[in-house]
């Protein structure tokens, strides 16, 4: 583990990132991984070993800080994540690093992120300007685990002017119908989106089940290799079959990213 690495700063604030990597490593360039934390986008943080088993299985790792909604509006928070995938691109040789194997995973509000980076790869709009734009955003796989895509679709609490989408677009969500759309992974959907594998529990009282379902129904319709699973019975965070449901998802996880990041 390789802990605390600046990767940018974003309007005077210093964002880092945490590496765990293969060991040994690997003869060649290896694959990357990104993982995007979930709070709301207004809490929680980078910490944690939930990349262990990809950097067990090859694979280079990094979890990723990003500005909270008290800190600044969105489009800031995708704004960093933009900036994590062109500092792997910059460090490529250094780490020794495939920059044409990137794949990012989150969870809750990290999934609604990971999921607009996979859409909106290079779109003016959402790149911001914390790191040089000499590399691309993109990326060539994602996983998106519980995460909100269409805010106005949401219902309930989610509709307060204080909610978690209020404070993220710095508006309340009903007023805001342009600000929706701007932070909609859907409206940045294209020919050439990358393979999507998504997961939500169908008991799920935080992000409604059906902001997945919209996805992946527009995902089809473009025609995006896509896939989604609804898991019964489950919650928000996914844990409350214990650690049944996260071992078939780390299974699935491993599979997808060996499937189109190493083969």
């Amino acid at each position: 583990m390789l802990p605390d690495i600046l990767y940018t700063t974003a309007d005077g604030i210093p964002l880092y990132l945490d590496i765990i990597q293969p060991d040994p490593l690997p003869q060649g360039r290896m694959p990357v991984v990104i993982y995007i934390h979930g709070g709301g986008w207004m809490g929680g943080n980078r910490k944690g070993e939930r990349n262990t088993f990809l950097a067990e299985n090859g694979f280079f790792t990094i979890s990723i800080d990003y500005r909270f909604s008290q800190q600044a509006p969105y489009p800031a928070q995708i704004e960093d994540v933009k900036a994590a995938v062109r500092w792997v691109r910059a460090n490529a040789e250094h780490y020794q690093l495939d920059p044409e194997h990137i794949g990012v995973w989150g969870h809750s509000a990290g999934g609604h992120l990971a999921a607009l980076l996979g859409t909106s790869a290079n779109v003016p709009e959402l790149e911001g300007k914390s790191s040089p734009q000499l590399f691309s955003s993109s990326v060539q796989a994602v996983i998106d685990l519980s995460g909100p895509t269409d805010l106005s679709q949401m219902g309930g609490w989610h509709d307060l002017p204080d909610s978690p989408e209020a404070r993220l677009l710095g508006a309340p969500v009903q007023e805001s119908p342009d600000l929706v759309r701007f932070a909609n992974p859907i409206t940045y959907i294209h020919a050439d989106v990358p393979p999507f594998l998504i997961f939500h529990g169908t008991q799920d009282t935080t992000v409604p089940v059906n902001q997945s379902e919209l996805l992946y129904e527009a995902l089809k319709d473009a025609g995006t290799d896509a896939t989604f699973t609804r898991i019964q019975d489950e919650d928000h965070n996914l844990t409350a079959k214990g650690g049944e449901s996260f071992t078939f998802i780390y299974e699935k996880v491993l599979e997808f990213f060996t499937r189109h990041l190493k083969e």
